[in-house]
């Protein structure tokens, strides 16, 4: 518990640490899926609205902000996160994410009367930390999801790393320099 807490929200060196954790870690079958393009869910989609992309999107801006480079939101990531839930996940994964993500927005008008959209930074942070105690399934898939999605959007993969398109060589072991950017996948 303690680590969520403390990484929350991450900064870019930790969200790189992530990621790697992530892609070099066990995936779900739903999220490797949808890195590889492909589509599990043929059923119906379940539709989103406005106003829950809306969300999705200032939830997941909350995780990786704009700071010295754009954050999710700039770089697209809840339309990413809506295609992998529809494309990848089960109708009944999708319905207990989009509840979770019901929740966040009912936690934001219980703490501060308000929309989570229409809270200060601080204010969605607050009630994004809380949901690492509250709804922690909801919370870490909403990180894995968040951080995936951005890492491998042309922003995060050419402003949060360093890109490069043509690689050369393959080099296993390549020291950084001192506050280098960790190379994009």
């Amino acid at each position: 518990m303690a680590h969520h807490l403390r990484s929350f929200p991450m900064n870019r060196r930790e969200a790189v640490r992530n990621l790697s954790l992530i892609l070099g870690g066990v995936l779900s079958a739903e999220l490797t899926a949808a890195l590889q393009g492909q589509v599990l869910n043929t059923g119906a989609p379940l539709l989103v609205s406005a106003s829950q992309e809306a969300l999705l999107a200032e939830a997941a801006d909350t995780i990786i902000p704009t700071t010295d480079t754009p954050g999710a939101k700039a770089a697209g990531v809840e339309k990413f996160i809506v295609r992998v839930l529809r494309d990848c996940y089960r109708p009944e994964a999708q319905i207990r994410f989009y509840d979770g993500l019901a929740r966040l927005e009912a936690a934001a008008r219980s703490a501060h009367g308000k929309a989570f959209t229409e809270l200060t930074p601080a204010q969605r942070h607050t009630v994004l930390l809380a949901s690492t105690q509250t709804d922690k399934a909801f919370f870490l898939l909403l990180k894995q999801l968040t951080v995936a999605g951005y890492f491998t959007s042309e922003i995060g993969a050419t402003k949060a790393l360093v890109y490069l398109p043509i690689p050369g060589k393959f080099q296993g072991e390549t020291p950084l320099q001192p506050g280098q950017k960790a190379w994009a996948l």
